[in-house]
């Protein structure tokens, strides 16, 4: 009988050694985090669909690495940054993690590893961690390949232009106090 693998709940350890794998696709709702980033409500987001593959490594005179492999895609309506209006952009999110003892073995790999490491458990949250990196995978500056609306691209203002012309009522006082001092 073939166990039910919970990615709320994943052994790692096992996941890995077993080169497990799992997929799914879920309903924006689902991730609460990454649905604060929509904009408008016209364009639908796609369903996030997401794949985990665990694998372990074999060292010469230790320990197997525990890794585990996540790639997840999304569609979301995002503002553009140059029209303002909703743009549809594709998400996609693509690592590898390598899975350590404890906190402070990644502490010390942190930082001279390419890679991302993480602390081994027993009781992972791979669906939030494909949350985390689908938000990380956001674009900073999402733009149309060409805007629906054209956009004005001067910096003039009919208004302000009027209101340069019109005199400067400080320019007044400024006449009234010359004409004193004379």
């Amino acid at each position: 009988m073939e166990k039910k693998l919970d990615p709320q709940h994943l052994d790692v350890v096992t996941f890995a050694r077993d080169t497990l794998s799992l997929n799914g696709q879920g309903v924006l709702a689902d991730w609460p985090r990454l649905a604060q980033e929509l904009f408008g409500s016209d364009m639908p987001s796609g369903p996030v669909a997401w794949q985990l593959q665990g694998r372990s490594v074999p060292q010469s005179g230790g320990a197997d690495q525990i890794w585990l492999d996540l790639n997840a895609l999304v569609s979301l309506p995002l503002q553009c940054q140059r029209c303002l209006t909703p743009v549809l952009e594709t998400v996609q999110a693509e690592r590898s993690f390598r899975f350590v003892a404890d906190e402070a073995t990644a502490m010390a790999l942190d930082d001279e590893a390419e890679e991302d490491i993480l602390v081994i458990s027993r009781d992972f949250d791979a669906l939030a961690l494909i949350e985390d990196e689908l938000i990380l995978s956001l674009p900073l500056v999402p733009l149309h390949e060409e805007c629906p609306e054209e956009m004005p691209m001067s910096v003039a203002d009919p208004e302000f232009e009027d209101a340069a012309r019109r005199p400067n009522p400080f320019g007044i006082l400024v006449g009234l106090k010359t004409d004193k001092l004379t």
